[in-house]
């Protein structure tokens, strides 16, 4: 896919390339991207610094060994996580790995520590850093980009739509006055109708001690523009509405999971998978095309077990075949229990259960694969969106309410489940929020033979038409990565 860059990289000596400092959050939503941003940095010439840690590098390893064979120029730099010297447990290097939601101010605060020995590293580097592109959350790599007086760009995992939504939160102080968390809140100068509740909205999610972090997040001011893992075609107006409105270049260089071909690739994303892949495809093959729905909620959403034993009840009920991927934390010995109960066995034939971690761009992109009921956490949407399949929108928190809007009202590739309340996270679901009977009727409706399923069904396709051309050779997400190298190497050079 990247061969004319992959040309161009394998005739660069190092002292030409643009050198990239990627510093993901780690967290598995934030990193997996970040992962793939290296990897199309460096197969279009450039030359990567993906900032890591010990822990999250082992996670990582497949995408390390995969890296080094392929010969792509991408240092992975380990750093020392200072868990134990900020209040975590030894070892405690990923938001997943909490086990509360109130270490979060000290897992942060331990993050910003790692900017003196990535100073350090950096000084010995040549070429010398060209451009830093950090998480939006580690506000602190702006004083790093200051002191080589190189652009600092950020990327924050969300779509051009929820990063405008989010923007005009902040910048409007849009839920400051709101009391009800139930009244609508309307968008001022978002350029389609958007209105959501206070807790729907992204930064809703409160942690004690946190302010002063988020108030230097939200200082976006410090950076020079914005790298987006979405692409033009799918959402153009409201990626040129978020640079009018906030003054700063977006570079739209997804979707990113695209730059993984073949399976070991794909395989090799985020952590390592609870199932063997080649199990998983043997059962896949064995189901018709577009029958299959995929159900899984990403890394951090630990649903409730009276929630997942009502999720099982309406997939069952469905009649239809699934793969399910189930994730409850602590509490997963009681699913366990309740599955070798009766289900497991009463499903066998038409339901594969993936306990844990599970290689999710392998099964989507399966021809068995017709639907995808998903948390709408960005990664995930446009991993559907790539496979071209239509969704069932199940949102917990953070941006994944503007995400299903995005999907549901504007792309019209989704159903939604009917969620009755936010799932915070970190906080434990009290109650059941969706019913076997709405999981049945939206399976019933994406999976539907009627006209309105089957137009929904085209318009997924077409949309994973359009994102596999955004990062083929000459497409606007293959040109934007090839810019955005040129401009900061120019930038480095004139700097210099």
């Amino acid at each position: 896919m990247a061969s004319a860059g992959q040309a161009l990289a394998n005739n660069l000596n190092a002292s030409e390339r643009t050198h990239f400092v990627l510093v993901p959050l780690m967290a598995q939503g934030h990193t997996i991207p970040m992962t793939d941003m290296a990897r199309l940095l460096a197969e279009h010439g450039a030359q990567v610094s993906f900032i890591t840690t010990p822990v999250n590098a082992s996670r990582m390893e497949g995408f390390i060994n995969h890296a080094v064979a392929a010969g792509l120029t991408i240092q992975f730099v380990k750093l020392h996580f200072p868990a134990v010297e900020f209040g975590l447990p030894d070892g405690c290097e990923n938001a997943d790995m909490m086990q509360s939601k109130d270490l979060f101010k000290n897992f942060m605060e331990a993050c910003a520590a790692l900017g003196e020995p990535l100073t350090a590293y950096l000084c010995q580097q040549h070429p010398t850093p060209s451009c830093i592109i950090s998480d939006v959350a580690h506000w602190w790599t702006a004083d790093i980009a200051t002191e080589f007086g190189i652009p600092r760009l950020t990327f924050n995992g969300f779509c051009g739509f929820a990063s405008l939504a989010r923007y005009i939160i902040v910048h409007d102080n849009l839920l400051e006055h709101v009391e009800d968390e139930n009244e609508l809140i309307n968008f001022p100068g978002f350029p389609t109708p958007l209105q959501l509740t206070k807790e729907r909205c992204p930064g809703s999610f409160s942690v004690n001690g946190l302010e002063q972090i988020r108030k230097k997040i939200n200082e976006e001011i410090k950076s020079t523009g914005v790298v987006i893992n979405s692409f033009r075609e799918l959402e153009a107006l409201y990626i040129e509405s978020f640079e009018q409105i906030t003054g700063k270049k977006v570079w739209t260089v997804g979707p990113m999971c695209l730059c993984n071909q073949d399976i070991n690739a794909m395989a090799a994303r985020g952590n390592k998978a609870s199932m063997d892949e080649a199990q998983c495809l043997r059962w896949l093959d064995s189901m018709k095309p577009g029958s299959v729905t995929f159900v899984s909620f990403g890394s951090l959403v630990c649903t409730a077990p009276q929630q997942l034993v009502e999720l099982g009840l309406g997939l069952e009920a469905s009649k239809k075949p699934f793969v399910w991927v189930i994730k409850a934390g602590d509490k997963f010995p009681q699913v366990e229990e309740w599955l070798a109960e009766g289900f497991e066995e009463r499903v066998k034939d038409r339901g594969l259960i993936i306990r844990g971690w599970a290689p999710q761009v392998l099964i989507l992109w399966h021809k068995a694969i017709g639907g995808f009921m998903t948390h709408c956490g960005w990664n995930s949407t446009i991993e559907g969106i790539c496979a071209g399949v239509p969704m069932i929108t199940w949102p917990h928190f953070a941006e994944q309410f503007v995400n299903e809007r995005l999907v549901v009202d504007v792309l019209k590739t989704g159903v939604e489940i009917g969620v009755k309340a936010v799932t915070q996270w970190g906080q434990e679901q009290k109650e059941v929020t969706v019913t076997r009977d709405a999981v049945e009727a939206a399976l019933s409706k994406l999976l539907d033979e009627g006209e309105a399923a089957e137009e929904m069904r085209m318009r997924a396709k077409e949309f994973g038409v359009k994102a596999r051309k955004a990062l083929q050779e000459g497409g606007s997400s293959y040109n934007n990565i090839n810019l955005l190298i040129q401009e900061m190497g120019n930038q480095a050079k004139t700097s210099g």
